[in-house]
């Protein structure tokens, strides 16, 4: 069974998605249409803009939706999607490769999720950090026992887990993981405290986006951060989707119960091939697959 992944914000680069546009008149379709929506020409900063440009959440993360769901459409060809997920963001994109939104409802629904996150980063100064070569019970144990608000944030893969929170708190936290034997405890250039309590007010705003915002039964089922399970119910995906931004994104499990439930190959779509190193490293030990 054929599982299509979607890249979160990060994964960003100046010139994404312009050999789409160029090459493929799908592509192309999708682009108009994201410009049209948007009201001015993203597509531009996506070809010709700066890393500044594409740094601006409210760019990064419909410049990743709009290229990952073009790179489903060129790639699939006539193969339909087994299963689907995305980390973080990229669950719009996967939602949407799955028939259960349409492109312009998730494009609008990922400018809204920038927007209200941005204004929650600017509430409260707050940051990311990686941990590496941890175990997720250490991580957790250490993040429950600081005051400030810290807490794992992406469960990315064995051995590596980011926390999100309070400025004071992640660098509490990451000397604390240090002392425990992290190999290392990277604090990361992100403009806040994503997939925390702290993004509760951009949950808010986002909730009634999500509520008013009509959603298909998928084609298949969508694996979804907040739970990592599969699910083909447009009511459990709404709630999940309302809850991802103040949850974990719990990457590693979701990928194990995508191998458990049947996947034989993943094909990530979107800029770059982070997804895929993950998955690399979550499947050594499962059933062997072709990537």
């Amino acid at each position: 069974m054929k599982a299509f992944i979607f890249p979160g914000q990060g994964a960003q680069f100046v010139g994404m998605g312009k050999d789409l546009f160029v090459e493929d008149d799908a592509a192309r379709i999708l682009f108009e249409k994201a410009n049209e929506v948007m009201e001015f020409r993203i597509s531009d900063l996506m070809f010709a803009g700066t890393d500044e440009d594409l740094r601006q959440t409210k760019i990064t993360q419909p410049a990743i939706f709009i290229h990952s769901v073009a790179t489903f459409f060129a790639k699939k060809g006539d193969q339909l999607p087994g299963m689907v997920a995305g980390h973080s963001l990229g669950e719009f994109s996967a939602l949407v490769a799955a028939a259960a939104l349409s492109f312009e409802d998730g494009l609008r629904l990922v400018q809204q999720r920038a927007l209200a996150m941005q204004e929650a980063c600017d509430i409260e100064p707050s940051t990311m950090a990686a941990i590496i070569g941890l175990e997720n019970e250490v991580v957790e144990e250490v993040c429950a026992a600081i005051e400030e608000v810290v807490v794992p944030a992406n469960y990315n893969s064995p051995g590596q887990v980011v926390i999100s929170g309070s400025i004071d708190g992640i660098h509490k936290a990451c000397e604390l993981l240090k002392e425990k034997g992290a190999k290392r405890a990277l604090p990361l250039k992100v403009g806040g405290a994503f997939h925390s309590p702290l993004m509760e007010p951009a949950r808010e705003k986002l909730a009634i986006a999500i509520k008013n915002t009509h959603i298909n039964k998928p084609i298949c089922p969508i694996y979804q951060n907040a739970t990592a399970l599969g699910s083909k119910d447009p009511a459990v995906i709404k709630e999940n989707l309302i809850a991802q931004l103040t949850a974990p994104v719990k990457w590693a499990q979701s990928v194990e119960n995508m191998v458990k439930d049947g996947a034989s190959s993943f094909t990530e779509s979107g800029p770059g091939t982070v997804l895929s190193g993950l998955v690399s490293k979550i499947s050594k030990g499962m059933e062997a697959y072709k990537l």
